[in-house]
């Protein structure tokens, strides 16, 4: 059992850091222009999801040996930024397709939506060795079963991220509603959110290299 005190830290501690805008809010905004609304909400979904396999390889273990390989760090984080690249790129190419900001299903599925949400949250190597080096801190090692608190923990945080994203998906899908009025604007939108989307993915790809 994690001590209260070690549970309310990490949450706030949780909270600030993902309270400020990063490469997660950036995805969330950048797909929220592309999609609209609901498609910004599907992706933080999948984003979340796709964290769960790696805060259960963290608890068991895994997560190290993966945060501290430079082959198997950079090959997911190259596949990352190139998926991000690729996400943006469909983006701006169907830019025009919607006039409206009312349902992304008219381009894209909800599981499509939701399956590359995932795949962006699973191959983000940033949270890796996040969790690898701070939830290890608030573990009570006394009390045992640690992959269970680390599980615990883990799981606090995907929530705390899911209600933060989701406001940011919410506030960015009603300025893009405003957008949407007229064909020009929502086309200079879906430009917008895939240029963001490539940038994000660009950056990651020529930022936390392991040496």
């Amino acid at each position: 059992m994690i001590p209260l005190n070690n549970l309310l830290t990490f949450a706030l501690a949780a909270a600030v850091l993902i309270a400020v805008p990063g490469p997660s809010v950036l995805f969330v905004i950048g797909r929220t222009l592309a999609l609209g609304r609901k498609g910004g909400l599907l992706s933080v979904v999948g984003n979340a999801l796709g964290m769960v396999p790696q805060i259960a390889a963290v608890a068991l273990g895994v997560g190290v040996v993966l945060s501290q390989s430079v082959l198997l760090f950079t090959i997911v984080k190259f596949a990352g930024a190139a998926y991000l690249v690729y996400l943006g790129v469909q983006a701006i190419r169907h830019r025009g397709r919607s006039t409206t900001a009312a349902d992304p299903s008219r381009s894209a599925s909800t599981f499509r939506v939701l399956r590359e949400g995932f795949i962006v949250g699973a191959t983000n190597p940033k949270s890796i060795v996040f969790f690898v080096a701070v939830l290890p801190q608030f573990v009570e090692y006394s009390a045992g079963a640690i992959p269970v608190q680390l599980a615990t923990l883990g799981a606090m945080f995907l929530l705390i991220a899911l209600v933060s994203d989701s406001i940011w998906a919410l506030a960015a899908g009603t300025a893009r509603e405003w957008f949407a009025r007229s064909p020009r604007r929502i086309s200079t939108l879906g430009t917008t959110g895939g240029a963001m989307m490539i940038a994000l993915g660009g950056t990651l790809a020529l930022t936390g290299a392991k040496h």
